[in-house]
């Protein structure tokens, strides 16, 4: 019998989950490979918020100032004080902040939907639609001239 219609041996079945597992497998390496290439993942909003807080409270402390150890000491205990106001707010509200990071997101995204109409508008040199003034091409009378009808209206 040749090598190609040999059927294996019945107690070498092939296991049933070998397919969920080389996929389970393969799924975290690329994962492992993108964390390591992009660094960890955000976390939420309110982590985020204590990591500026902190970033900004360690850029400010090293700030040399005129004045010495007193504007130094000024400036720590704003920072201190800064710190005691906005860590209770994080922790009664973590999720105020998630909702305050996808209000922005769903903006920025409207803001970049209407700038992208817009700009296409002026590369077409068309002109804003407007009340009184249907969006469409330019109303001419068709002649050779160039000449635009107005509407005085």
């Amino acid at each position: 019998m040749s090598d190609h219609t040999e059927r294996p041996a019945p107690e070498a079945a092939p296991d049933p989950d070998a397919w969920e597992q080389a996929c389970a497998e393969d799924l975290a390496a690329e994962r492992a490979r993108r964390r390591a290439q992009q660094g960890p993942p955000p976390g939420t909003a309110a982590e985020e918020l204590r990591k500026l807080v902190d970033a900004v409270a360690d850029k400010v402390s090293g700030i040399q100032l005129p004045g010495g150890g007193t504007a130094q000491g000024v400036v720590q205990q704003v920072i201190a004080q800064a710190k005691a106001v906005v860590e209770p707010v994080i922790e009664r509200n973590p999720d105020v902040f998630d909702h305050l990071a996808s209000a922005g997101s769903e903006l920025l995204a409207a803001y970049r939907a209407a700038v992208q109409g817009q700009e296409a508008r002026w590369t077409r040199d068309e002109p804003a639609p407007g009340p009184g003034r249907p969006a469409g091409p330019r109303d001419d009378d068709g002649g050779k001239g160039g000449s635009e009808r107005i509407d005085l209206d």
